[in-house]
């Protein structure tokens, strides 16, 4: 009897220190950094170099690109210096018939967002990449532009964000 409780206390001291050994790390967020070399990103603000242009999407997309970081990194923003760099510009936002109805007709309409990115690591500079990224929305020809461009933009940005997140800290 005193043997299986010794037993059964050596098993158990053995599966703790298994345990405590052992790091397990699951990363809802999708980033994978380094804290311990990576502590800051520096995201400038994108201009706008598109020649078709709407107002609010320039300022709705520098902020959803920060606040994506922000959220899900811990990472410091700073105005320079950082140890990750994300810069660029909105290079394209046009519109484009996608389907044509039986009479002729457009029956949808396409818009397109391009940002173009450089990012640079400063820690690893393998990582360092120029791209282009973009993301489309449709709406029915039937609809206005200005009825329905708020929200398409808003899916757009947030589209394009989440690539350049997966791009430059998610390592997938």
């Amino acid at each position: 009897m005193v043997n299986k409780i010794k037993r059964s206390h050596l098993i158990y001291i053995v599966s703790l220190l298994c345990l405590v050994s052992c790091s397990v790390s699951y990363k809802f967020n999708g980033a994978s950094i380094d804290y311990s070399k990576v502590r800051s990103i520096q995201i400038a603000d994108f201009p706008i170099r598109s020649s078709y242009v709407w107002g609010p999407m320039g300022p709705m997309f520098n902020n959803e690109l920060k606040d994506v970081f922000a959220n899900h990194t811990r990472l410091q923003q700073v105005k320079r210096n950082g140890d990750l760099k994300i810069e660029g510009e909105i290079t394209q936002y046009q519109q484009r018939n996608k389907s044509v109805s039986s009479e002729g007709y457009s029956a949808q309409t396409e818009l397109s967002m391009t940002v173009n990115v450089r990012f640079v690591n400063t820690t690893n500079h393998n990582e360092d990449f120029e791209r282009q990224f973009t993301a489309t929305a449709s709406y029915e020809t039937k609809q206005s532009l200005n009825s329905v461009q708020e929200k398409l933009v808003e899916q757009m940005v947030k589209d394009i964000t989440d690539q350049i997140f997966n791009a430059t800290v998610a390592n997938w």
